[in-house]
């Protein structure tokens, strides 16, 4: 690993120039806490020959996938795949993903039909297509030519800039991703990664056509084709739902099961075995403002079941750890949590001002975080169906927050085991803020009194102790009648507004919508060691 403080002097790696550069910005690449510095180790990027304009076309997410103790097997049985059509490829053009593939044909000339937003194209298939495939990868300069692909037996980053999505090895001092692929007239949205994929499908690719795709990362990482190979494709065409997919995720404990959500407020299930698309109709939606759920007339069918959540776009989706409760927000300002089994709305409620723009469950399923266009963290409690606490701290939308599960609070002999969480958020204000939460410690404002001043108290009011009835969605709250949090670390990591969060085991990674991956490594970590590794997440820190 290396360390930033004398790397530039070291060498000029491609660590030491983005110091420099971070330097020159204003930037410093360390920041402070409680328990030591956070050091920048590796700043990841696109190719310099992308242009200005592609950066606007999409917001940069990130994925990590850990294909090191994955199995081979499945992926192998799908290399006898062959394309029936390829795609020319954009030299160019970033795209945001999650964890997954990539490669670059060079020789293909025929058009997939991709279609933009509008949904026009052929509509002749609205579930799965197992024989679509996409080609037309590059590796935009980067310095793994098309003849030495990856073993994919390594930790990959995956984003997003424009048409394009990356892929990099996330401990490697190499800045440029070693393959990409364009999709053209159609961006990549959404991504996301499954570890315990059996069949070798452990990727998902969201379009803002609609479009779905679910392929096997360490297969693309193996072709030498530079090609998309092996995908399957759901809502060809955009031939069920034309609006873009806004966000999607695998069910967890439910092998092959995934959602997609898209901007019109509905959200589908599918499971990838299946063929489709049978009987793929639903009956039309009779009131956009109330949550409904619809299944495919077909055992056949694929997606299996839509789920109408709200009126207009969903903007982010999440399960707990055990698949049992779904948490979405919306432009509406929501948050809605589901009894997904049971396909009943638990409890939400509606942000301070705006829309809610991401969320995020606590390891133990016990609290939600939510941000948005309000500047505020909300914290979520799942046992008394309300907000519990408001973070304060950022000076624009909150656009990324996520429970920080590897790390454990400091204990000794004598004290109270009061659980606590840490946790954290990025903004379009270019911050990083980390948060911790300690349930008894919060102070618990009351209402002010008519004539009065405003008085707070650890003793909880009427108002507080209450719990809210199951599948009621709340107004925003007072300001007196929810809690305050500062953050315990505000910390500028970027030049270009924030769009990404992740916790792993060794460090803190952090996206700008613009293209650009930061790795912070934690306290402690040694300078030499292979870092970044997204194991299995400590629990002491949840009681």
């Amino acid at each position: 690993m290396i360390n930033t403080t004398t790397a530039v002097a070291a060498q000029p790696s491609s660590s030491s120039s983005s110091n420099t550069a971070a330097q020159s910005l204003g930037l410093k690449s360390f920041f402070k806490t409680p328990e030591g510095r956070y050091k920048l180790h590796y700043d990841k990027t696109h190719p310099s020959s992308l242009l200005p304009y592609a950066l606007a076309k999409s917001i940069t997410q990130i994925t990590l996938a850990d294909l090191k103790d994955q199995p081979v097997q499945a992926a192998a049985n799908t290399s006898s795949l062959q394309p029936t059509s390829s795609y020319s490829v954009a030299s160019s053009g970033v795209r945001y993903v999650t964890s997954k593939f990539l490669g670059s044909s060079g020789n293909g000339s025929r058009m997939l039909g991709f279609v933009g937003g509008n949904g026009t194209g052929s509509k002749a298939n609205g579930g799965a297509s197992k024989s679509s495939h996409v080609g037309g990868l590059n590796n935009g300069g980067n310095s793994t030519g098309g003849s030495n692909p990856s073993d994919g037996k390594g930790t990959y980053l995956i984003f997003n800039v424009g048409d394009t999505l990356y892929v990099t090895e996330l401990n490697s001092e190499e800045k440029d991703p070693i393959k990409s692929i364009s999709f053209g007239n159609s961006n990549p949205i959404c991504h996301a990664f499954d570890s315990k994929a059996k069949d070798g499908h452990d990727f998902l690719i969201g379009l803002n056509s609609g479009d779905v795709y679910s392929v096997s990362l360490r297969l693309q990482l193996q072709d030498v084709g530079k090609k998309l190979v092996g995908a399957h494709h759901y809502n060809k065409d955009g031939a069920l739902n034309s609006s873009r997919c806004t966000c999607i995720a695998w069910i967890p404990e439910r092998d092959g099961a995934f959602v997609a959500a898209h901007a019109d407020g509905n959200l589908y299930i599918y499971e990838k075995s299946k063929d489709g698309p049978g009987d793929s109709t639903f009956p039309v939606i009779k009131d956009q403002t109330q949550f409904s759920v619809a299944h495919a007339r077909s055992s056949k069918s694929n997606p299996i079941a839509r789920w109408h959540i709200c009126q207009g776009p969903i903007n982010a989706i999440t399960f707990s750890a055990d698949g049992r409760h779904l948490a979405t927000v919306g432009r509406d300002g929501y948050l809605r949590v589901f009894d997904f089994l049971n396909e009943q709305l638990i409890c939400g409620g509606k942000s301070y001002y705006g829309a809610l723009l991401c969320c995020a469950w606590s390891a133990d399923g016990k609290y939600i975080l939510t941000g948005g266009e309000d500047d505020l963290v909300q914290v979520w409690s799942m046992e008394d169906r309300k907000v519990v606490a408001w973070g304060e701290g950022h000076n624009s939308w909150v656009s990324g927050v996520a429970f920080d599960s590897y790390w454990s609070p400091p204990t000794s002999e004598g004290e109270s085991e009061n659980a606590v969480y840490r946790f954290g958020s990025v903004g379009q204000d270019t911050q990083l803020l980390l948060w911790d939460l300690a349930m008894d410690e919060l102070v618990v404002p009351l209402r002010r009194p008519p004539g009065g001043s405003p008085t707070y108290s650890r003793t909880q009011s009427s108002h507080w102790d209450s719990v809210v009835p199951v599948g009621t969605l709340q107004p925003a709250p007072s300001t007196k009648d929810v809690p305050k949090l500062a953050p315990l670390v505000a910390h500028r990591v970027h030049s270009e507004p924030l769009s990404g969060l992740i916790f792993s085991q060794e460090s803190i990674l952090t996206a700008s919508r613009d293209g650009h991956v930061k790795i912070w490594t934690r306290p402690g970590v040694s300078d030499s060691s292979d870092t970044c590794t997204p194991t299995k997440p400590a629990t002491t820190g949840f009681k």
